[in-house]
């Protein structure tokens, strides 16, 4: 028969399932793709778990309560944006022992990633108190600005001073703040603390001027506690050193007696929400009627314009009110580097359009 006439031979028949060689090809397959798959998910868990550890990007401030806890700090973050996972950054302060280190108080945090944030709130070197000086003087904003320059809680600080609840108000202040009662003075706070603790601290400081001999000479002087904190931030304000205050004190006390306007240049600027030397007296900011506005208004503000220290209160008890004649001084000038006195409105005329310039 001729080669090139026979019939094609038929294709093999697939491999049964049961061939030998396909039975050891097929479990190494399958073991390879577990192997990869494996691989992937281990790949994927890893990166998603830095992703969680890594940076936000985020700024935020925040206060760590003492007593603390890592689950509590770690949904602090988590709130404040700074880490992804609170319960991851718990989890890490844990099993790196860092959960027994944490410190109380105000942060300004960055989210920089697990580690660094758990440095931050552990540092050692970290004080857990902060020393602070308040000028005499100076306002309730300035102080809650102070205290947040120093991870204190200033805008609650001065939230409460502005709208004092009963618990935080001494019962001496009237006035509708506690500016004036917030004794300036150098304090060393620890860094839990919050508006609340500080502001009893200060006003607490204040309440121990207010002696049973100071309260004795307030009476022979006409005053409250309140007029005397009042009128003390208004000497404090005006004075330009501790030789002024005395006779200062003198002059707003006569004017008080007589019916005087105080006629105080702070005043007008506090009532204003102004610094003193941001009045402008051609756009008619003395003219401008608040509850503080001594030139038109008699008798003292509300409350004080800011807080006085110990020298101001004192200067007040222990005024200078008259001249070697007996006569009241009634005004006094400022100008260049010196203070005027007179007994009369014409002496003050004469010496301002002398001196004045």
């Amino acid at each position: 028969m001729d080669e090139t006439n026979k019939p094609p031979l038929p294709d093999p028949p697939p491999a049964s399932p049961d061939d030998p060689q396909e039975r050891g090809k097929s479990p190494n397959r399958w073991i390879l793709r577990g192997v990869l798959f494996m691989f992937a998910l281990v790949a994927g868990m890893l990166g998603y778990a830095l992703y969680l550890m890594g940076p936000t990007g985020t700024t935020a401030e925040i206060r760590i309560p003492k007593g603390s806890g890592a689950a509590a700090v770690g949904r602090l973050l988590e709130q404040a944006g700074l880490v992804r996972s609170g319960y991851l950054f718990a989890l890490y302060l844990r099993f790196s022992g860092q959960d027994k280190e944490l410190k109380p108080g105000y942060y300004k945090l960055e989210g920089k990633g697990l580690r660094a944030l758990a440095l931050a709130i552990t540092d050692e070197s970290r004080p857990l108190t902060v020393r602070i000086t308040f000028p005499e003087g100076w306002r309730a904003v300035d102080m809650a600005q102070r205290l947040s320059e120093n991870n204190l809680d200033g805008p609650r600080f001065l939230e409460l001073v502005n709208s004092p609840p009963a618990e935080l108000r001494p019962a001496e202040a009237l006035g509708p703040s506690l500016e004036g009662y917030l004794f300036p003075a150098t304090y060393e706070f620890p860094l839990d603390y919050t508006a609340e603790d500080v502001i009893r601290t200060m006003t607490r400081r204040m309440q121990q001027e207010f002696t049973p001999s100071a309260q004795s000479r307030l009476k022979q002087l006409g005053l409250s506690i309140h007029d005397w904190v009042t009128l003390a931030s208004i000497v404090q304000a005006e004075a330009a050193n501790s030789s002024e205050k005395p006779v200062i004190a003198g002059i707003f006390l006569n004017r008080l007696e007589l019916g005087m306007p105080l006629q105080a240049d702070p005043t007008v600027a506090y009532g204003l929400g102004k610094r003193l030397p941001e009045l402008n007296r051609s756009a008619g900011d003395f003219e401008k009627d608040t509850p503080y506005n001594s030139y038109t208004r008699r008798g003292l503000p509300p409350g004080a314009i800011g807080n006085p220290g110990a020298e101001a209160l004192r200067a007040v008890l222990n005024p200078t009110r008259t001249n070697d004649k007996g006569q009241k001084y009634l005004y006094f000038l400022h100008a260049q580097g010196r203070l005027f006195l007179n007994v009369d409105f014409q002496g003050h005329l004469r010496d301002t359009a002398k001196y004045y310039r």
